[in-house]
This record gives structure tokens, C-alpha cells and sequence, in this order.
């Protein structure tokens, strides 16, 4: 979605809510790509984080040797997405 910055002041709450589902907002100037809305990539909140370690130890019974790879499980990845909260930065667009 593109909007032009003057535009987006009156809807900046919604654009920040759609910016943070997944959708590509670029604010413009005069016509042209100036800065696009995305999201914070967010830390892990303590409970994610004691939930991933444990998945890593059931992955891996033996002490002292991690494993190379472990993919989470949607749990973990549910708890990251709840810890969400509602903060954006603005970066420069690199559109064509």
C-alpha cells in the first residue's frame, strides 16, 4: 500500500496495525517513495525463551553437545507473536 505522508498522519494508528500483520505500507513524497513502515523484530519474552531452551534439551538428551539446528515449534513461535507490541520503525524504501 502506498500513502502519502500527509494522508498517513490521520490513519498512522491502522497504518502501524497493518504494517504489523504483514502488510507493505510506503509512506510517499510528492508521488514518490520516501520511507516504508515495518516491523520491530521483538526479543524473545522470558517464557519464550525457557520454552525454546527446553526444546532444545529434549532435542538434544546428551549433556554438553549442542545440536547444529533445532526448528521451534509453533508454540514457541505463538508465544514470540503474542509478546508483540505495537512499535514500528521507518526506513528508507528501496522501491523501483
Amino acid at each position: 500500500m502506498r500513502i502519502s505522508v500527509t494522508d498517513a498522519k490521520a490513519q498512522l494508528t491502522e497504518l502501524v496495525r497493518r504494517a504489523e500483520a504483514g502488510d507493505e505500507i510506503v509512506l510517499t513524497c510528492h508521488g514518490h517513495p520516501a520511507v516504508r513502515l515495518v516491523p520491530i523484530k521483538r526479543e524473545l519474552s522470558r517464557e519464550a525463551r525457557r520454552a525454546l531452551l527446553e526444546e532444545l534439551q529434549a532435542a538434544n538428551p546428551t549433556p554438553g553437545r549442542a545440536p547444529r539446528a533445532v526448528r521451534t515449534s509453533s508454540t514457541t513461535s505463538s508465544a514470540c507473536r503474542s509478546d508483540r507490541r505495537q512499535f514500528f520503525v521507518c526506513e528508507p524504501s528501496h522501491a523501483s
